[in-house]
Formats: structure tokens, sequence, C-alpha cells
């Protein structure tokens, strides 16, 4: 019996999963307590927390700290972890970088593009599986929607079936039309998980600093659903102002010695001079 199968059993009566990223302890704490299905700690924490130029400047390590981080924050949801770009090339070295995962938290791992193989692999040495179809941002260049014309959506509808026959448990549909990612989503058994990619998938996902307004950029795929950038900038800001003016920290933010105790010190440091 797998972890995933909860949610395969969603997929089955027709509830939606919400799936959120997470980078760290407190976050994933946050989501847990707000009712949030799966947590994702997507290699996104490179440009999102790092302050990577791109997704493919993740390192494993990199993703093994963080899944560490959310499952200390968060011991009791299903978390997904990325593996990050050129450690799964091979069958071997997915296998290799999964255990790496694994070992940190993670109950299924993740990774872009068609690979059968891999999938396969995977689940035969008894990890979850996660495909990731539609916009790759460790392998393309430009992120754009994906599966436009009849021929890339028919290659990416077989391979999402591949995918599926070698046994992933999730496939991550990123910027495909909605009635592309529809069509997968009643094809495949697996539950899929649409960003920018229509209502017709099985659940959801949206990279947290987006929905919460950390980031600024706006994304048609994304909804703000709080202002947190704004607030903490806020936040900082009047801290700066009371520091400069002398106005923090105030007597309530402070304390003293007990009378002898300050005594003490005071004949202490009067016998030094």
């Amino acid at each position: 019996m797998s972890k995933a199968d909860p949610f395969l059993e969603k997929k089955r009566r027709g509830e939606k999963l919400v799936v959120v990223t997470a980078y760290d302890a407190p976050t994933a704490r946050i989501e847990a307590e707000a009712g949030v299905d799966i947590i994702l700690v997507g290699d996104s924490v490179g440009v999102n927390v790092l302050g990577y130029a791109h997704e493919r400047d993740v390192t494993l390590a990199d993703m093994a700290h963080h899944i560490a981080a959310v499952r200390r924050g968060a011991p009791q949801i299903y978390v997904i972890g990325d593996l990050p770009y050129a450690t799964y090339d091979t069958p071997e070295m997915a296998l290799a970088s999964a255990r790496v995962l694994r070992d940190a938290g993670a109950d299924c791992v993740k990774f872009e593009g068609a690979q059968p193989d891999v999938v396969a692999a995977l689940t035969a040495a008894g990890f979850d599986v996660c495909g990731h179809l539609g916009l790759e941002s460790q392998h393309q260049e430009i992120k754009r929607r994906q599966g436009k014309t009849a021929e890339a959506a028919a290659r990416l509808f077989d391979d999402a079936l591949a995918g599926d026959a070698a046994g992933q448990k999730f496939l991550v549909l990123e910027l495909l039309p909605s009635e592309l990612a529809g069509r997968i989503s009643r094809a495949v058994k697996a539950a899929t998980i649409g960003i920018g990619a229509g209502l017709e998938t099985d659940g959801q996902v949206l990279v947290v600093n987006d929905l919460a307004g950390v980031t600024t950029r706006e994304f048609k795929h994304n909804r703000r659903y709080g202002d947190i950038g704004a607030a903490l900038r806020g936040a900082v800001a009047a801290y700066a102002r009371d520091v400069r003016a002398g106005a923090f920290p105030g007597p309530e933010h402070a304390f003293q010695m007990a009378a002898d105790e300050r005594a003490a010190l005071e004949n202490w440091l009067q016998e030094r001079r």
C-alpha cells in the first residue's frame, strides 16, 4: 500500500486535491494547519528563496535541505520533492538522487519530462513518482504555454499515458490548454495536478510566494490570496523608523537586575577602578 492511495481515491471520488509549495518549516506548518493535502518542495525554491537566476542552479543538497525543513514543520503531511536538473538523466542516477530526497523526508519524488523508464525504475524500487509535463522550467529557456498545436498536444497525451503505464502516482500539468489537461486527467489513473492548466485537473498547485503576494510579478495562472510582501515591507519600515527615533525598544521590552544583584555589580565595578 502506498501513502499516495488516499489521494488516488479522492480522484476516483471526484474530490479536488489542494497542493501548494513550501520551502521552510514555518510555512509548512501554516499550510498543514490550513488544511492542504500535499506540500510540494519544488525546484522553484531556487528563484523564490535562494536567489538563483534559474531552476537549473538548484542542487540535490539544496532540495534535501529544504525538504528536511518542510518535514520538520509538517511531520504528518504528504511531501513531494523535486529531483533537480541533471540528477535523473538515467534510471541509475534517478534512483541515487531519489534516495537522498527520501532520506530527507520526501514521500514522493517528481521530475520533468517524459522518461517512462525512469518512472518504472523508481516505482520498482518502491518510490512514489510524480511526473511533470507541459512547461519544463529545467529544460526550456523561455517559459511559455505548451501543447498549443494538435501535434504537440497529441505528443503530450501519449507521454502522459506512457508515464501512467510505468506507474506514476501523480502528474503535474503546467501551462497546458484546459481541454488537453482535462482529457489527460480522464485518461490516466494518476492524480493530475494543474498549474495554469484549467479546472479539469484532479487538483491544483500554486507557488506559495505567488499566491501570498511575496513576489511582485503577475502571472496569468496565479491568483493572489494575500499581500504578505507589502505587509512585511511595512512592518520592517516601521521597525526601522522606531529604532532610528529611539522609540524601540521601550521599557516594556527590557528587563532589569534585582536590586541586590545590581548593587553587587556596582560594588564589583567600583573595585575594578
